[in-house]
């Protein structure tokens, strides 16, 4: 499954706490979960930031990847 391109929706959701809700094994995305979660940038400078990391990180997160468009 591709990427969500990068207006879609989700990465406003996931900036704005849906994040939380990945199910996931993998350290660095559970890291960056936790960093965003005590962040005060606005929504979409996360956004922005949760957009380039699953970019940097696609072929090593198929399943996060794949739930990104469901939440």
């Amino acid at each position: 499954m591709a990427l969500p391109p990068p207006n879609h929706p989700c990465w406003q959701r996931l900036a704005s706490g849906a994040l939380a809700k990945i199910k996931t094994q993998h350290l660095g995305t559970q890291l960056m979960t936790k960093r965003l979660e005590r962040s005060t940038d606005s929504v979409a400078v996360k956004a922005a930031e949760i957009q380039a990391f699953f970019t940097k990180w696609e072929k090593v997160l198929p399943s996060e990847v794949q739930q990104l468009s469901s939440l």
